[in-house]
């Protein structure tokens, strides 16, 4: 049964994963604070438990959307206990429940790989259409030489592994291909090198600054 009659399936995994996924402590958003300025509206698409959606929180005016509504609630007890706010929806990030225009930037990371090629356009059009006229989209995703690369492949490069969950690996030609519509500010590939009983693996990673452009412009 192909990935197009079992649209749900892997949205639903991430219920089950978010039961025992433990909490990394928040992440770093230097790259959103160079280029973000302070008490703009910001969407975390994707936002998971929250290691993000937290330090967003303590700059920004956020909204949290993420499809388990588990992650959705470990995400708010965080932020509560770090006395921070922020508004939340349940929902896939391929249909955003919120009317156009309404955010300043959206941060994307590490979702976009867990769609299927269908989903992950359908996601750039709702980012095109939540984000201000200049608005900026910050995202991540797996790229090809990562050392998690492979599996069952469903799509070209995309494999799905055995608790349901979608994984795809992009190169950054293709990332740049997805932002169709954005001023590319930035598409870098960043590989590390990890080793794992005195073998060496590499993890890849592609992260990407874009501001949208102005759809009314003329063209030169």
């Amino acid at each position: 049964m192909g990935p197009a009659s079992t649209p749900k399936s892997h949205f639903l995994a991430w219920e089950q994963e978010y039961s025992h996924v433990i909490w990394g402590g928040p992440r770093l958003i230097d790259v959103v604070r160079t280029h973000l300025a302070p008490a703009s509206r910001v969407l975390d698409a994707g936002c998971g438990n929250g290691r993000y959606l937290l330090p967003l929180s303590r700059v920004y005016r956020t909204v949290g959307v993420d499809v388990s509504a588990t992650a959705v609630k470990i995400s708010k007890s965080y932020l509560e206990k770090s006395n921070l706010f922020s508004e939340y929806a349940v929902s896939a990030i391929h249909h955003l429940p919120f009317a156009e225009k309404s955010f300043d930037a959206i941060v994307c990371f590490g979702v976009l790989q867990h769609l299927f090629e269908d989903e992950r356009r359908a996601a750039l059009d709702e980012f095109r259409r939540v984000l201000v006229q200049g608005g900026l989209l910050f995202a991540e995703v797996l790229g090809v030489e990562d050392m998690r690369y492979g599996g069952e492949e469903v799509e070209p490069h995309t494999f799905l592994r055995r608790n349901g969950i979608i994984y795809h690996y992009f190169t950054a030609e293709e990332m740049t291909l997805l932002l169709d519509g954005f001023e590319i500010m930035s598409v870098r590939d960043v590989k590390k090198e990890k080793t794992f009983r005195g073998r060496s693996y590499t993890r890849h990673r592609i992260h990407a600054v874009a501001r949208l452009k102005d759809q009314n412009a003329s063209p030169r």
